[in-house]
């Protein structure tokens, strides 16, 4: 909501940004053309958006499709580009406009979903090809180890007297932190717009928050924070995840009675307009990758659930996630 002069500060930054992924997009399409890929076998090159800065989780999962796909013979040449700006709208507005071909692919997932809505952007994942649904990583509910929250219950317990006087801090507004916790709020019996939620530009930052007081209780996905939570500084109170997850030592929301749970997926589409024996391929070559060895050792290095979807399955999955998702960011008062 906000006031006209927040809004018209957040065109101004958004516009900025658009700006110089409008730039980084030049360079991407100008790859595509002089290499003279246009419409060419993609098999023989892909280049995979990452409508994120990297080191982000479209970032990582965008190279780790990438290493894969070269280590085990299944495509030539795959080159990562990334286009941050807006939860992914930017890179996915640039994505729409690049026409039907069928060596680009973007990565995407539960935060563009979001951010689609609360940014009222103008193309939505509709305007492209779903190919395939590959894993899901999951969000952790966290505090300092001193802190007095030995459980979930335990918060949630202070939390439902005064939502408002107990601060959780996590990633953008309508991004997967955001929901899973109008999604807690909702289950346990507190009003999601009352939730005193504030927003950084990541983990990192979620992280110093957290560990200076300024919010009580962290959110962002289990593999932002695992090193400390390994090192005993923070305490894992709750995973998003629908059942435990070999590798990570932190209880469900489900196992503890809070019938929660929101996977941050990742998947690729295709641009719209490509014909049904392209899409087809592409759904072959990613069925080739998350076979390979190559592929399964990834999942294990990130602690990632095989999730796989392809095709016209994967797109009926996109429609009813994105209601739902919408309807929590409509619960949240954005």
């Amino acid at each position: 909501m906000g006031n006209p002069t927040d809004r018209n500060r957040r065109k101004v930054v958004t516009g900025a940004v658009g700006v110089v992924a409008t730039a980084v997009l030049v360079g991407f399409a100008a790859v595509d053309a002089g290499d003279g890929t246009a419409g060419a076998d993609p098999r023989a090159k892909l280049t995979m958006m990452a409508p994120a800065a990297p080191g982000g989780g479209w970032d990582l999962a965008a190279r780790e499709s990438q290493q894969a796909l070269r280590a085990a013979s299944i495509v030539n040449n795959v080159q990562v580009v990334n286009v941050p700006g807006a939860g992914g709208t930017i890179g996915l507005s640039q994505f729409v406009g690049l026409g039907a071909d069928p060596t680009n692919l973007m990565m995407t997932g539960t935060v563009m979903e979001g951010a689609i809505t609360v940014n009222g952007s103008d193309v939505d994942l509709s305007d492209t090809t779903p190919i395939a649904k590959l894993a899901e990583d999951y969000e952790v509910f966290i505090v300092p180890a001193d802190s007095p929250y030995e459980t979930i219950d335990d918060f949630v317990a202070a939390w439902s007297e005064a939502p408002q006087s107990h601060p959780i801090g996590g990633g953008g507004l309508g991004g997967t932190d955001h929901l899973l916790a109008g999604l807690f709020a909702r289950e346990v019996g507190v009003d999601p717009g009352d939730i005193n939620y504030v927003s950084y530009a990541g983990g990192g930052e979620v992280l110093t928050a957290l560990l200076s007081g300024t919010v009580e209780i962290g959110v962002s996905g289990y593999n932002e924070f695992s090193d400390q939570i390994e090192a005993g500084n923070l305490r894992a109170l709750a995973l998003s995840a629908e059942e435990p997850v070999d590798g990570i030592d932190a209880p469900t929301f489900i196992e503890q009675g809070i019938d929660v749970h929101l996977p941050n997926w990742r998947g690729l589409v295709a641009p719209k307009g490509i014909t049904d024996a392209e899409r087809d391929e592409l759904v072959a070559i990613i069925d080739e990758m998350v076979a390979s060895d190559e592929w399964q050792d990834t999942l294990r290095r990130n602690s990632w659930a095989p999730a796989v979807v392809t095709g016209e399955d994967f797109a009926d999955f996109i429609a009813e996630d994105q209601a739902r998702v919408n309807t929590i960011i409509e619960e949240l008062g954005l």
